[in-house]
């Protein structure tokens, strides 16, 4: 009788309490690899994820993105060549871990922290570990809300890093900032953006990521290197329900549809 063959991906917890030096905090990170993974020599692109927390635990408080799952399915129809590292977030502070700017009321953003934390400590650390492809073309990063926030912030500024942006409901009204980077974006290198937004979230969230998107769009038709695709759910509330349909869609275009 033939076995059946799995496509759930290989699951490894990194470290329970990763450092971060330059936050001066720990962290749970994990990885979510091929399922074949161990049976090839081949090296993959890489999608580094925030709320670790919210994406696969079963237990999750608030539900969960079912990004294995979704890894899975996504497996069975030949789309598995990828890496995704899930990075925990800090609890009590997420908010200014992931905000890049100040904020009159939450007070200094520790993104830029956070991102050199990326750069200098993690990317070269996961590079090392696994068989990775390098280049910020093959390397990307995701998150909702302030994760979505931060993940904008990161492909504005920082593309020697990243060129792959999964964006859910970005927090953009504690960020008004961010808008005058968008109308200053001239990337040197193809970026992609995959930009989610629910109708049913807060009075001014689908205005500001239309905004966004207009922002953006221009200086596409200007500078060229700008690929951006805008999801819309006009049912879409701020949760992980949404953002878990979202996953697989999204994912698909940034790492497997054929430019």
């Amino acid at each position: 009788m033939e076995a059946t063959v799995s496509f759930y991906p290989i699951v490894e917890v990194i470290e329970e309490a990763y450092e971060i030096p330059q936050l001066n905090r720990k962290r749970r990170i994990s990885a979510l690899l091929p399922h074949d993974y161990h049976e090839s020599d081949k090296r993959y692109p890489v999608l580094y994820l925030k709320d670790g927390q919210n994406l696969f635990d079963e237990h999750a408080p608030f539900g969960n993105w079912a990004i294995d799952k979704s890894l899975e399915h996504l497996a069975s129809e030949g789309k598995k060549d990828v890496i995704v590292i899930a990075i925990d977030h800090g609890g009590e502070d997420r908010i200014t871990e992931y905000l890049p700017y100040f904020n009159a009321r939450v007070g200094n953003g520790q993104g830029e922290l956070y991102l050199d934390f990326m750069r200098e400590t993690l990317i070269p650390y996961v590079n090392k570990k696994y068989r990775t492809l390098t280049s910020p073309a093959f390397t990307g990063i995701g998150g909702s809300s302030m994760g979505g926030l931060i993940s904008l912030f990161a492909g504005l500024n920082y593309q020697d890093m990243f060129s792959r942006l999964m964006v859910f409901s970005p927090s953009l009204w504690i960020a008004p900032r961010i808008f005058q980077q968008a109308e200053r974006f001239n990337p040197a290198v193809p970026m992609y953006l995959y930009v989610y937004a629910g109708g049913k979230e807060s009075g001014n969230h689908l205005p500001n990521v239309t905004r966004l998107k207009s922002t953006l769009m221009k200086q596409g038709e200007r500078y060229g290197n700008i690929n951006l695709h805008l999801s819309l759910n006009p049912e879409g509330t701020h949760s992980e329900h949404y953002w878990r349909e979202e996953f697989p869609r999204a994912l698909d275009w940034l790492y497997f549809r054929e430019r």
